[in-house]
């Protein structure tokens, strides 16, 4: 007699035709305003969320409340001596579709810094943890281990208007966004740095103080705050975004929303990717000798990894049909600050060489670089080069889109996410293929 793994896979082998039958055939069959691909393939281009923070355009890329990626670090007040905003404008940006003056920036700098401080028990909690737990499981039981704290539950426990949710929300995103880079700081110091935190400086900016605490010096203060503002929202139906979104649309709060978010954030197929792009990034080197290839042999080792089945990590988008603008940006950086280093010689070799060949291809929607075939190297080069950690600083800057995402949420009165699911036996009698 089987047991129950056995009956399960022999009820899957069962049913993965039918699955396959119905993409492959009847996918443009509707089901409503939807098709079958769309039910099947993840709501992939489905219209059915709503945001103002930041809308993904095919060819102009991410719009922060109507700005592109330069107008924003051209409109928004910087440091002195920095080449990039305060995280802290960009904050006030998204939340308020306005572009903060200098004074304004620095009230929001001053209220980060007051709000700043982490529980001692979170630092308990962390250390308690084994010293190999991924950097990202360590983020995640921060944040939500600090759900404690949280205002609006506190509120909503005492009784509330709806009016009012956007409030403690508010206050919670506030809290948190002030507080993730201390966290993700001493945990990367913790774990990678012989248990070595670095206490925040208080005179410094969100950017600023957080190159501090990771130890690094300037231009790496430019790092973050470039990093965190192109990583900080990308519309709603990413899933660290709409993860958030969801959690939070059960009035959850921002602390067990965000955690969520950030769950997702952790899978391969999201913000893994950067640190897949690096490592693949270096093998290709490595196989080429150690030393930047001729054009000619760049070629054929990528003709070589597709021949093989496998993708050239990096490129190709869900939305995107242009380079990225966030990929553009940081090779803006590189050019400036690091323009002989030959990781970055060679991603800028793939840039030229890449897009050509996935043409020629044909299997690729889109053959231009996205974010993630650049960020890596980055930190590579100022001396982040532990892979696992590439994405807790994905997080620290998706944080600002997604948090500044569920106050509005809260303040329209958006009400709880369900959308309706039907069966392959349905799907099947839509399509005209049920026996």
């Amino acid at each position: 007699m089987a047991n129950l793994k056995e009956t399960l896979f022999a009820k899957i082998q069962e049913h993965r035709p039918r699955t396959t039958r119905l993409l492959k055939e009847h996918g443009d069959v509707k089901l409503g305003d939807v098709t079958i691909a769309q039910a099947i393939g993840g709501m992939r281009g489905v219209k059915c969320l709503v945001t103002d923070i930041s809308y993904l355009d095919p060819y102009e890329g991410i719009r922060f409340r109507g700005m592109t990626i330069p107008e924003t670090f051209a409109a928004l007040p910087k440091p002195k001596g920095s080449d990039y905003p305060y995280v802290e404008a960009h904050w006030y940006l998204l939340l308020t579709g306005e572009v903060p003056t200098e004074e304004q920036t620095l009230q929001v700098v001053e209220e980060f810094k007051e709000r700043a401080k982490v529980p001692q028990y979170v630092y308990d909690l962390l250390r308690a943890m084994p010293r190999d737990t991924h950097p990202m499981t360590m983020f995640s039981a921060a944040i939500v281990a600090m759900q404690r704290e949280s205002i609006f539950a506190q509120k909503y426990r005492e009784g509330m208007s709806k009016m009012d949710y956007w409030d403690p929300m508010y206050e919670d995103a506030s809290n948190l966004i002030a507080r993730l880079p201390v966290i993700a700081a001493y945990i990367y110091r913790m774990k990678y740095k012989g248990d070595t935190p670095i206490a925040p400086d208080p005179n410094l900016d969100f950017g600023g103080n957080f190159a501090h605490m990771m130890g690094i010096p300037h231009p790496y203060d430019d790092v973050a705050r470039m990093y965190f503002i192109l990583h900080s929202d990308h519309e709603s139906g990413n899933v660290s975004a709409h993860t958030t979104h969801l959690v939070a649309s059960a009035l959850s709060d921002a602390y067990y929303s965000l955690a969520a978010g950030i769950n997702g954030l952790a899978g391969p197929l999201h913000g893994l990717a950067n640190q897949e792009v690096l490592r693949w990034t270096q093998n290709l080197m490595e196989k080429l000798g150690g030393k930047l290839p001729t054009k000619e042999q760049l070629e054929q080792a990528l003709w070589d990894t597709l021949n093989s089945g496998q993708v050239i990590p990096g490129y190709g988008h869900a939305v995107l049909r242009k380079t990225d603008p966030r990929y553009a940006a940081q090779r803006e950086f590189c050019l400036k600050h690091l323009p002989d280093y030959p990781l970055f010689k060679l991603v800028s070799m793939i840039y030229e060489v890449t897009p050509p060949i996935l043409q020629k291809h044909g299997k690729a929607k889109n053959p231009w670089p996205n974010v993630d075939a650049h960020s890596g190297v980055v930190q590579w080069y100022y001396g982040v080069r532990e892979y696992d950690f590439y994405t807790v600083l994905f997080g620290v800057g998706r944080a600002l889109g997604v948090l500044a995402n569920i106050v509005w949420d809260r303040a329209l009165g958006y009400p709880i996410e369900r959308p309706k699911s039907l069966t392959t036996d349905m799907l099947e009698e839509v399509a005209g293929i049920k026996k």
